[in-house]
Parts: C-alpha cells; structure tokens; sequence
C-alpha cells in the first residue's frame, strides 16, 4: 500500500502555482542488510550473510558496468544505465571542447597555440554532471505499476484536506459572550 501525502506548489513563477499534488509518503529506506533479511523469510535456504554479500556484490558490478558505458537489465525491475547532464555548447574553429568534470575545457588557438580559457558560452564545461537512470521494464512498467499499486492518503493528509474541502466557520461576533 502506497500512503499519500498532500504538498501545495508555492512556487510563483510556475504555471501550477497553488494546486496541490499527490506525493508518496515513504515510509523508510530499505539498506541492502534490510533486504537481505526480508528475502531471507521468503523460505530461502541462503543466510541472510549469503544474501547480503550476494546484493553488494551485484550492486558493486552493477556500478562498475555502468561506469564502463554499459546498461544493465534486472527483468521486470529495471534497465540502469549512466547519462550526463550536459550544458549546450558552440563550436568554433579555433578551440576544441573535451568532455569531463571539474574543469575548463583546453583551448587552442587557430596556429596551435595555447590560450587562456575564458568563462564565456564557448569554453563552459562539456559535462555539468554524471547520473545513473532507472528504467522500468518488463512486469515493471507504469501500466502494470498503475494495476498493481493501491493508495491511501494519510493521516495529515486527510486533515489538511478537510480543512479546505470543509474550512472551519469564521466566529461571528458576540460568540462566545
């Protein structure tokens, strides 16, 4: 069960200014440890340890072919691969761009010479960040996902609901005299 929690947008320049939005209410993170003892009291007969150093090992390999330029595919979970958040840049003739973090670009001049990179549009960084991306797939997609999962609001979500679906009465003058 998917509990649901109520946050309104306050953010004045969006177009959804006001409107309020569904947002699951995670109810905590799940170490490789934690999943490890749920799996085990699925009548497994691996020890929790086993099953443990089992998901760090996969998590650790899962990493690394990432990190090599590959996508890794758990059926009917997910494909993860790395991309990059990269910023738009203009090419010209007297400079090259290389790709990597952490520091301006190299620049030559049209006869081969270094210069000095400025902080203009032309030598900004190629990469601004490296991410790792989730796809579902197989038995994990948002349409088996939409048939699958039930919700309920909670608690604090419904209060806040209430109260401006059905908003309290203003006091009139002379209750309470």
């Amino acid at each position: 069960m998917l509990e649901l929690n109520i946050s309104q947008n306050n953010n004045s320049y969006s177009n959804a200014y006001g409107k309020y939005f569904a947002r699951v209410e995670y109810k905590k993170t799940m170490s490789i440890d934690d999943m490890a003892r749920h799996m085990a009291e699925h009548n497994t007969p691996f020890s929790i340890g086993t099953i443990a150093g089992i998901l760090k090992d996969f998590v650790a390999c899962t990493r690394e072919q990432c990190l090599n330029g590959n996508t890794v595919k758990i059926d009917n979970l997910a494909i993860f691969k790395c991309s990059v958040e990269a910023n738009g840049m203009t090419l010209g003739e007297d400079y090259k761009i290389t790709a990597g973090l952490g520091g301006l670009p190299p620049t030559k001049n049209a006869d081969g010479t270094s210069r000095t990179p400025d902080y203009t549009k032309e030598t900004q960084y190629a990469i601004k960040s490296a991410k790792l991306l989730a796809q579902a797939t197989g038995e994990f997609t948002r349409q088996e996902l939409n048939g699958d999962a039930t919700f309920r609001w909670t608690k604090a979500a419904k209060e806040t609901i209430d109260g401006i679906v059905n908003p309290a009465p203003a006091p009139t003058p002379g209750d309470g005299d």
